[in-house]
């Protein structure tokens, strides 16, 4: 076979897909982290001619992209010429919008934070309010004046939302956002390309492809809400209509408590009552019920927890969580982990904004 073509493999040697063999290199850059890669071993893992990877790489370097990184151990032959991903060269932002706050951050291009932002948000105020906070925290985390704008802003925000359309639903609790084009309003006043997507979703996100959250694993968010990400060898798995995860409305007792969805018993509002009360055990145990329930439905290698009233104790949540999962064995096989999430929203928001310039090899191009 060609080893020009990349059939199979995550490049093409077509010139009308440039951009995707230069999004396949610098994944693979980046994955390899500060000592480099030399051009075989690009060219090797993208399954693109030396001459190509040369090529490619001249132009990234031209736009700051990627530098030398000195001569590799030699393997009997000449030394090879490294080359990295330089993570100063570009950043994104990630913005958290919860119901009562806003979080964002300001990441390199590896991902690494680099500035912070916390401040008061009133969800239920609608769209208008919002929107200027979002305009406002993105101009404050920008950097210093000269430095390149953010190649793009995640945003996650409470479902349900369309992450395709960028516009959201019926929030729970905030009927007023329904149908509101959130992704375009902001990407108008931004002037940048934004991508919208769930809180759960950018969380799992958290990391990247083949970070703590890859494989097949769940993230379950307890705040002001509940809510799960799921991702599924892998990827993140949103469903159909961009309704995947909505874990905290599982119903757990037919005759329950009212919950604000309209339901009762949900797995939700029992479990919110429980840390309303101060027990939080009692919150970790009904969480990992609903936990084992989606390990069963899926089969997940591991379980990450987060959210602000997991963040303030997570030992009580993970203990209660791994308990619930280990009381419920369905086959004769070690249970998932179960972790705090090794990283917040806003960082995996940033990571959603992040994901179009990297190609992964065994990524078909757009399509292709």
């Amino acid at each position: 076979m060609n080893r020009g073509d990349g059939a199979g493999r995550g490049g093409v040697n077509l010139p009308a897909l440039r951009g995707h063999n230069e999004a396949v290199l610098l994944g693979l850059l980046r994955a390899a982290g500060p000592p480099g890669l030399g051009r075989a071993e690009l060219a090797d893992g993208a399954g693109l001619t030396p001459q190509a990877v040369s090529k490619i790489a001249a132009r990234l370097a031209a736009d700051g992209l990627v530098a030398d990184a000195g001569r590799g151990p030699s393997t009997g032959g000449k030394p090879r010429t490294l080359l990295r991903l330089v993570p100063g060269a570009r950043h994104a932002v990630g913005v958290h919008l919860d119901r009562d706050e806003l979080r964002a951050v300001r990441v390199d291009l590896a991902g690494v934070v680099v500035a912070r932002l916390r401040v008061p948000l009133d969800f239920g105020a609608g769209p208008e309010p919002v929107v200027d906070a979002v305009v406002e925290a993105v101009a404050g985390l920008r950097g210093r004046t000269g430095t390149p704008p953010p190649v793009g802003v995640g945003v996650a925000a409470p479902g349900p939302l369309d992450w395709r359309s960028g516009v959201l639903g019926r929030v729970t609790g905030f009927p007023n956002w329904a149908g509101f084009p959130l992704r375009e309003v902001l990407a108008g006043r931004l002037g940048l390309p934004v991508v919208l997507d769930k809180d759960t979703n950018a969380a799992v996100a958290t990391g990247g492809p083949g970070g703590p959250g890859a494989g097949t694993s769940v993230y379950l968010h307890v705040g002001t809400g509940l809510g799960a990400g799921l991702r599924l060898d892998g990827e993140i798995h949103r469903g159909a209509r961009s309704a995947a995860g909505e874990f905290g409305h599982q119903v757990l007792s037919l005759d329950g408590p009212p919950c604000r969805c309209g339901g009762r018993g949900c797995l939700e509002v029992l479990c919110l009552d429980a840390v309303a009360r101060g027990d939080l055990p009692e919150a970790a145990r009904i969480l990992g019920e609903g936990a084992a329930n989606l390990v069963a439905l899926l089969d997940v290698d591991r379980v990450l927890l987060g959210g602000r009233v997991v963040d303030a104790d997570p030992d009580i949540f993970v203990t209660g969580v791994r308990a619930a999962l280990a009381a419920r064995p369905l086959i004769d096989t070690a249970p998932p982990t179960v972790a705090q999430a090794p990283g917040g929203i806003a960082e995996g928001a940033a990571e959603l904004a992040l994901t179009p310039l990297y190609v992964h090899p065994g990524t078909p191009p757009a399509g292709g």
